[in-house]
């Protein structure tokens, strides 16, 4: 039986002080990690700080982003933050990774959108840069994208940190899957940058990605733990859901979360015992108190 986890999204903060209060009642609450997305535009704290302000105000809570946007970073800069990051949390780093995709952090930072195949081929190279470097030893490398020449970081990080990788597109899912240890379903963005495709959403969509992942996984299926961020909790109206997507198209997927606490708690038992979904990512803060006793009662 796949444990259940539960991560919640939070941007920002209008002190230091009240940063470190948002940890430790996600803490205090029950969350396993505090996750925050990775984006140069809007109002959202920059991640390495954040995540070491939030590891230094708590002790069991784990801190992580989804996702680090690979095209900001080269690997190697990564690397050694996150090890870094690592080492001072205690082994409380989960590096989630994507290629980068919001046009308007590329428009706004003068920076070029290549094509998604372009994207998801640097961003393979990048995972397999990490975990290189991340290894005993020279680590070196020869790719498209990437060249590590006998390069020998330190610090190392305490261990090897999960890595994240999600998606909606088979291309992302089919990377996760022979890749990262922890697989965050969504909805396929469009390749402009635009937005997510909401011509994606629905429970037979959603279900394909879980067997896309199963048959790309092979043996290593097992391993994997899968989640997916809910983006509706309760009885909230669709307009009020993630601006980014359209509500509606995501009913009757775990995304969309309606109903009494234990009507919910049905659902997300449902989907980890039917479909192996076991992690949940609260992506709004405005949900985060309502989900809290769901967390209590599913997390061990």
């Amino acid at each position: 039986m796949r444990r259940f986890r539960f991560g919640a999204v939070v941007r920002e903060a209008g002190s230091g002080a009240a940063w470190a209060e948002k940890a430790r009642r996600l803490e205090a609450q029950g969350y396993d990690v505090l996750l925050v997305p990775d984006h140069l535009v809007g109002p959202r704290f920059a991640p390495i700080a954040a995540l070491t302000a939030a590891a230094c105000a708590t002790t069991r809570l784990r801190v992580g982003t989804l996702v680090f946007a690979n095209d900001f970073r080269h690997p190697a800069v990564l690397a050694k933050e996150a090890a870094t990051l690592d080492l001072l949390s205690g082994g409380r780093l989960e590096v989630g990774i994507g290629t980068g995709w919001m046009a308007r952090d590329y428009e706004g930072a003068g920076l070029t959108l290549e094509p998604p195949g372009v994207r998801v081929e640097r961003l393979r190279e990048a995972v397999a840069v990490l975990k290189g470097l991340w290894g005993d030893g020279p680590f070196s490398f020869q790719g498209k994208h990437y060249r590590i020449d006998g390069l020998d970081q330190r610090p190392k990080p305490l261990r090897r940190p999960p890595i994240a990788l999600g998606g909606g597109g088979p291309r992302m899912l089919r990377l996760a899957a022979e890749e990262a240890d922890v697989v965050n379903l969504g909805m396929r963005v469009r390749p402009d940058g635009s937005g997510p495709d909401d011509r994606d959403g629905g429970p037979a969509a959603f279900l394909r990605k879980i067997e896309i992942v199963r048959e790309a996984a092979g043996d290593r299926y097992d391993a994997l733990e899968l989640g997916t961020s809910v983006v509706q909790v309760g009885e909230r109206k669709a307009e009020e859901a993630w601006s980014a997507a359209d509500s509606s198209s995501l009913g009757e997927t775990p995304q969309v979360l309606l109903g009494t606490r234990a009507d919910i708690i049905d659902q997300l038992r449902y989907w980890r015992d039917e479909h192996d979904i076991s992690y949940f990512v609260v992506h709004h803060e405005r949900d985060l108190d309502a989900f809290a006793p769901v967390v209590e009662e599913l997390a061990t």
